[in-house]
């Protein structure tokens, strides 16, 4: 279990790189109001002297292009940092996406870690089941599904794609070709809800997951969260959101911006 620790680590923290946080689906991160989806976390790390950056990637972009924007990212941050590398704490679907950029794009001398928090590394039992309805596969669906991306603020939108590309079945061939780095530092965290009353908003999903794969957050399954060699599991009953902290208030007892408080300190330690 990992713990929350206090927030009494004032300008000590002694963090080599940068944090970029980089989202999952439905977020949006490209205008000034970050706490919508990130809550107090970002604000926690600034006050312990921490630089934070933004993924400014796409709700529902697929993995080659949201990782493409990730990329233009991290290079304009090294340039105004002066700074070798970046560490970045990546949730759901940003877990996917940087993992795809250090692969892809060679990005093992600018990535110094990879956190990522309730990423569906082995696929979503969600996306399974949507993609067995008849219904989304349709040419009108498609563009309806686009439309919509486009609507959110998306630049390259394509839900369908993504759905797709999470399926437990694409997934695992994802895992066959994308491997890990040894030059980065990777490891996994994740969260599951005690019973569905936990986040109500995840009241069906989190019964249908535990039904098909057992515990869950309410959106990915313990078993496709844990990946890698250094794998956490985060106390509480806490649902895929409230690790973000869009609540702004304890979870189960658990300060959320605490987590990621934690997470500086210990790659602090490791020297990044």
């Amino acid at each position: 279990m990992r713990p929350s620790i206090p927030l009494n680590y004032a300008n000590t923290i002694p963090l080599q790189y940068p944090v970029v946080l980089v989202h999952g689906i439905v977020a949006h991160d490209r205008t000034t109001d970050h706490n919508r989806f990130w809550g107090k976390i970002p604000e926690t790390l600034e006050n312990n002297g921490i630089q934070v950056f933004y993924g400014n990637t796409d709700a529902w972009g697929n993995f080659e292009s949201n990782a493409l924007l990730l990329k233009y990212t991290v290079e304009k941050i090294l340039l105004d940092t002066k700074k070798e590398r970046v560490n970045i704490i990546a949730h759901s679907k940003g877990g996917i996406d940087a993992r795809f950029l250090i692969w892809k794009h060679n990005y093992s001398d600018k990535t110094a870690s990879l956190t990522t928090i309730c990423a569906p590394h082995h696929g979503s039992e969600i996306a399974d089941l949507i993609y067995k309805q008849k219904a989304v596969h349709t040419k009108l669906s498609k563009k309806a599904l686009k439309l919509f991306g486009k609507l959110s603020g998306d630049i390259n939108p394509n839900l369908y794609e993504v759905n797709h590309q999470l399926t437990t079945k694409k997934m695992e061939e994802f895992n066959k070709t994308v491997a890990m780095d040894s030059r980065v530092y990777y490891q996994s965290l994740y969260t599951t809800m005690d019973n569905a009353f936990d986040d109500l908003l995840f009241f069906y999903t989190y019964l249908y997951i535990k039904n098909v794969s057992g515990a869950n957050d309410g959106v990915v399954s313990e078993y496709s969260a844990r990946w890698g060699d250094n794998i956490s599991k985060i106390k509480g009953g806490i649902s895929h959101s409230e690790i973000l902290d869009h609540k702004k208030k304890k979870i189960s007892g658990v300060h959320i911006p605490g987590v990621y408080l934690d997470l500086a300190v210990e790659l602090g330690k490791k020297g990044f």
